[in-house]
């Protein structure tokens, strides 16, 4: 099944990545087209799949649609899974994504230095100068409301909240994933693809300025969990994954260095102590004897 899919450049950056990496988990085949700006499509709803006459928006719209289609990736889960999955991606929707909209568009050197050029690049005149502006408003906005906060606020009254809570989000996020590749196993799930989704823009992106991304980039499990997914789902070159932390590696490989040494050292002594003690002949009772035998023992 091939359903392209038709986005503007304000999908590429959070919108797309969930439903774009779902769609390669699962196998289905997606042809990306980017929407041109227009004034007829400053008010479109984006990404949004297009397969024959069926439209769909919203990520999670687009992923329920795959599923009915029969490209799931979350076959495999359990019902806790399927559950602790929800869970996490109303956490990234309440916890992570206000401050990321805060990150790349509130943030006034972050704004200057790289999100309002790139979407002016990207958008025909006269509209680079309106689109970037319109964008930063609704990003705004969309704090405030998602915060639970008054239009009326000013953003830096919940600043300190939203990046507060972002951290705490990712640090929940790096304790889930440990040491694996995925968060369930070793194969990806819808909940990798949200986590993605949030993650990779943050990791990859050339910011000027942002704590969040500094604490993003302490949290080693993360980044390799970005790194993983874009070479072995987006990149050209043959598919591969990283190799695990080393210093993990090497903690592990100590442990079980020592457990071996134990063990060996028990049977060695053990060994010694047995040799050492005093050998007795196995106790058994004589037989009687017969009375066959008894009889021909007698003198003639």
């Amino acid at each position: 099944m091939k359903c392209p899919v038709r986005l503007n450049a304000a999908a590429a950056q959070k919108e797309l990545l969930p439903a774009e990496a779902y769609a390669k988990f699962s196998g289905a085949e997606l042809s990306v087209s980017p929407v041109d700006w227009t004034w007829k499509t400053l008010t479109a709803s984006v990404p949004e799949l297009v397969c024959g006459d069926t439209v769909v928006q919203e990520p999670t719209q687009i992923l329920n649609f795959l599923r009915k289609q029969r490209f799931n990736a979350d076959y495999e889960l359990t019902a806790r899974q399927g559950a602790d999955t929800m869970a996490y991606i109303a956490l990234l929707e309440e916890k992570l994504r206000p401050a990321l909209l805060h990150t790349f568009w509130v943030d006034a050197e972050n704004y200057s230095n790289l999100t309002r050029p790139w979407f002016a690049s990207r958008s025909p005149f006269p509209l680079n100068f309106f689109i970037p502006s319109r964008l930063a408003n609704v990003a705004l906005t969309r704090i405030l409301v998602t915060r639970g906060e008054g239009l009326l606020h000013r953003i830096s009254e919940v600043e300190g909240k939203i990046y507060s809570d972002a951290k705490e989000c990712l640090n929940l996020l790096s304790y889930r994933l440990g040491t694996a590749d995925y968060f369930f196993d070793n194969s990806p799930t819808s909940l990798d693809a949200f986590a993605f989704g949030f993650l990779a823009p943050l990791h990859k992106a050339d910011l000027a300025s942002s704590p969040l991304q500094s604490h993003l980039r302490q949290l080693d499990n993360l980044t390799r969990f970005c790194d993983n997914i874009l070479a072995a789902h987006f990149s050209p070159d043959k598919p591969r994954l990283l190799p695990p932390v080393q210093e993990t590696m090497d903690a592990n490989l100590q442990k079980l260095t020592q457990l071996v040494n134990k063990e060996s050292n028990l049977i060695e002594k053990m060994d010694d102590n047995l040799r050492s003690s005093p050998q007795h002949k196995p106790h058994r009772t004589e037989p009687k004897p017969s009375l066959s035998s008894s009889k021909n023992s007698t003198p003639a």
